[in-house]
């Protein structure tokens, strides 16, 4: 035969193999069976229900604060031999023994990515800035629990261990590790869930928690290569091969990863392609040598993310590109085969069950008293010292990997490693609710606020430096304006306004800034109009200054972490408080800036409590409407949520609406927090006044305290020469026979509620009520006496301004309306 035949029969062979080993579902086969020549199928099958299980778990688990982690470890329990694994069939289908292999290469795989993730988290100069507390602490919250674990380990060898399987000394050892060590990962989300992240604690905590990490990964390292080492000569050759390798990896690898970041543009720009390649290719390339010199490779992809230069941003930007995949799919692959060799049903006796006790016990009084003791002698309180133990206390993933890693090496039995496993759960499952018991929010210290007096205004003071009438109508103006940008959208309209609210004027004396007594945001006016006497000229400051308050969303996220972490950085680099900044300061304007990563669901929280530490005097947000593409997407879930504010600023006959329900609850639920007057500028890209133009506004004047406040910052808008407005003040025409007297509070509201009430008929101010999902903003029926003393203030406010600024570009009318 000649070679084109040998070529044409060869082939001819492949296809026919190929076709043999390619069945369906028409053909008979069983999609479950499985085909080492195809495995395919089945691991779309286990990939599916481990993914449904751990989402399943995860929802049900996050309804009472655990971690992620918990409902992970939980599924591949349930999963294993101790749950679904009971079920006939159930394993030898869907996780049969030959295809294990499959799933630990994958999730191995993965297990190096999520440790180089974890190598990017860990931050050396957050350790720098808290050095002497950060390695107390970590050193008190290791060295205690390794001898305690010590000691533990003795009894648990003498009762479960075989002898000829694993050294008393290597378990002695494996299991001080196991006992010191601290989950960083689990530990940041818990901080992020509990908001702990700018709290003294959280800090001090997040700093310890890195030191603790750094040297428990070591000391894995330290273990896996004596048990792997035959002799101690080749111990002590593994020992230097790792020393040596993590020594390059920290100083010309990382180097030469900073210049790469540079010369690409990744630094500025996110990493770019080659960067991302040569990245991975770091990433295993240090697996396998650190594999192949008998340390784990999971070291080695740790080491390869201490390698990644922080600067510009890259890491976090590297982090949002890989972490979804691990998270999603890759960990909890992992933890189901983690699961897999898991059965609590060997827990069936006395002794076993009385240890695993022992186990759980001594190994949170080890974390919990060492690091107790040494936050007490860094100056902590002991509410505080009690928190950070209980906090180092959490063991979660990094433990469970540390078990996995022992029980393939040979050094933990089956028995052993659930015990174990159940003592990583309790003590995980305990961090959260023990954390909200000793430290509750009333007695938490803000890491901005510690040692600082925040009583910016002086009652006594203001009411000597303003007139009183213009106090209570106030028309003293506005001197220190809060911006709040949760989105880039917001930008155009803060510009604007805070161009037409600087005006060029003579120097005014330093004062402190007057109380404003009427506040819109509350709907309240507390002096009654009796008091008001003084007709003097109406003062209205020309300066302003502005705080710009940059807002992030955190989340459970690896990145969101990380950029919490480098605040300081995050906040010289932010584009748009720099553009923000940089405008300020061409139109003269001071600005100072300040930055905030919390949760969506306390951003109204963050923005009142920074308006009250800053002493402002107006928080203004700004409305943007999104595209008509964007909203009458059925697929939208905006859609779904009630938005009250679609039918306020609705435009082309309700085609457009606004922006999503959950932006929307942001706003309402800061108008319903706030104790400083709150504005909503509605920015529909008109854009500022031209150069020879003016901007004419249109106020419609109905009465109350919110159009009395929407009137004098009207009046202080006007002073500029580029802004002239009109405004109507509408009467409603009452019919004959209509009675008058205002009925009661009919106001829907809640139990919980009664000092609101309380305050309402006092003041006629605005609560929040709970009509579906988000909080609303209504009025309630004043009674006569507040009505009356609120239309005395109307009058008041109207003759004043009509007659003393009537000749100015304002101009003033009187229009009546019925129903």
């Amino acid at each position: 035969m000649s070679s084109l035949d040998w070529i044409r029969l060869f082939i001819s062979s492949r296809a026919g193999r190929a076709i043999e080993h390619q069945t369906s579902l028409l053909s008979g086969s069983n999609s479950p069976d499985y085909s080492i020549h195809d495995p395919t199928r089945l691991f779309i099958i286990q990939l599916g229900v481990i993914m449904l299980m751990t989402q399943l778990m995860s929802i049900l688990l996050g309804r009472i604060g655990q971690p992620r982690v918990i409902a992970e470890v939980l599924g591949g329990i349930i999963l294993g031999p101790t749950g679904m694994g009971r079920i006939p069939g159930f394993t030898e289908h869907i996780f049969p023994e030959q295809s294990r292999p499959f799933l630990s290469l994958v999730a191995n795989i993965g297990l190096i990515l999520f440790l180089f993730l974890v190598g990017l988290e860990i931050d050396v100069g957050v350790i720098k800035r808290n050095a002497r507390t950060s390695v107390t602490i970590s050193a008190g919250g290791m060295l205690l629990p390794f001898g305690i674990g010590c000691a533990v380990a003795i009894p648990i060898y003498n009762n479960f261990i075989d002898p000829d399987a694993a050294s008393f000394g290597h378990f002695l050892l494996f299991v001080g590790v196991a006992f010191s060590i601290t989950a960083f990962p689990v530990l940041c989300r818990i901080l992020v869930a509990l908001e702990l992240l700018d709290t003294t604690v959280g800090i001090v905590v997040l700093s310890a928690g890195i030191g603790n990490d750094v040297v428990g990964w070591t000391l894995l390292a330290l273990t896996v290569a004596l048990v792997n080492a035959s002799t101690g000569l080749s111990a002590l050759y593994v020992l230097l091969y790792a020393m040596g390798w993590s020594l390059f990896i920290l100083y010309p690898a990382k180097q030469a990863m900073a210049w790469l970041a540079r010369w690409t543009g990744s630094a500025e720009s996110g990493p770019s392609p080659l960067f991302m390649t040569t990245t991975v290719l770091l990433i295993f390339g240090s697996a396998f040598f650190t594999d192949i010199i008998g340390v784990h490779a999971i070291f080695g992809g740790f080491l390869a993310g201490l390698a990644i230069p922080h600067e510009g941003g890259l890491a976090i930007a590297l982090t949002e590109k890989l972490e979804d995949m691990v998270s999603i799919i890759f960990l909890p692959l992992y933890f189901t085969l983690s699961g897999l060799s898991t059965d609590l049903r060997l827990l069936n006796d006395g002794t076993t069950w009385g240890y695993t006790i022992l186990i759980c016990v001594t190994a949170y009084i080890g974390k919990f008293v060492g690091g107790t003791l040494a936050a007490k002698l860094t100056g902590f309180t002991t509410r505080e010292s009690a928190t950070i133990g209980t906090l180092m206390s959490c063991k979660g993933l990094v433990e469970l990997i540390v078990l996995n890693v022992g029980l393939s090496a040979g050094i933990l039995s089956t028995r052993v490693f659930s015990m174990f496993v159940l003592e990583a759960l309790v003590l995980t499952f305990a961090t959260t609710p023990a954390t909200l018991w000793l430290y509750p929010v009333k007695y938490r210290a803000r890491a901005n606020t510690v040692g600082g007096i925040f009583d910016r205004r002086n009652d006594s003071e203001s009411s000597q430096n303003s007139d009183a009438s213009d106090e209570i109508l106030g028309l003293t103006g506005k001197r220190k304006f809060l911006f709040v940008f949760d989105r880039f959208e917001s930008l155009p309209g803060a510009m604007m306004l805070s161009r037409l609210l600087q005006v060029v004027a003579p120097s005014l004396p330093e004062t402190e800034p007057p109380k404003i007594d009427t506040r819109s945001s509350l709907g309240s006016s507390k002096i009654s109009p009796a008091s008001v006497t003084n007709e003097e000229p109406l003062t209205m400051p020309c300066g302003v200054t502005i705080d710009a308050l940059r807002l992030f969303e955190l989340t459970e996220r690896t990145s969101a972490i990380m950029r919490s972490s480098e605040i300081g950085q995050i906040i010289t680099r932010d584009p748009l408080l720099t553009v923000f900044r940089t405008f300020a300061e061409m139109e003269g304007i001071p600005v100072t800036s300040a930055l905030s990563i919390i949760s969506h669901e306390s951003f109204s929280t963050s923005v009142v409590d920074h308006s009250t530490e800053n002493g402002d005097e107006m928080i203004v947000v700004s409305w943007t409407p999104s595209t008509t593409q964007a909203t009458t997407n059925a697929q939208s879930p905006a859609q779904t949520i009630h938005n009250p504010f679609d039918g306020l600023f609705r435009t082309n006959g309700g085609v457009e609406a606004t922006s999503s329900g959950s932006h929307s609850q942001f706003f309402r639920q800061l108008f319903a927090k706030s104790s400083v007057d709150v504005a909503l500028f509605m920015d529909c890209g008109s854009g500022g006044p031209s150069s020879g133009g003016v901007q004419h506004l249109f106020v419609p004047f109905f009465g109350g305290p919110d159009d009395r406040l929407a009137l004098s910052f009207v009046i202080q808008l006007c002073k500029h020469p580029l802004v002239s407005a009109t405004v109507v003040r509408i009467h409603k025409a009452e019919s004959v026979g209509i009675n008058t007297t205002a009925p009661e509070l009919t106001c829907p509201t809640t139990a919980e509620q009664p000092e609101d009430i309380a305050a309402i008929k006092a003041n006629n101010m605005s609560i929040p009520s709970t009509n579906g999902e988000l909080p609303d903003t209504v009025y309630a029926a004043a009674d006569t006496q507040t009505r009356i003393a609120s239309d005395a203030l109307d009058d008041i406010m109207w003759t004043r301004c009509s007659s003393e600024l009537g000749s100015r570009n304002i101009n003033f009318e009187m229009a009546e309306a019925s129903d």
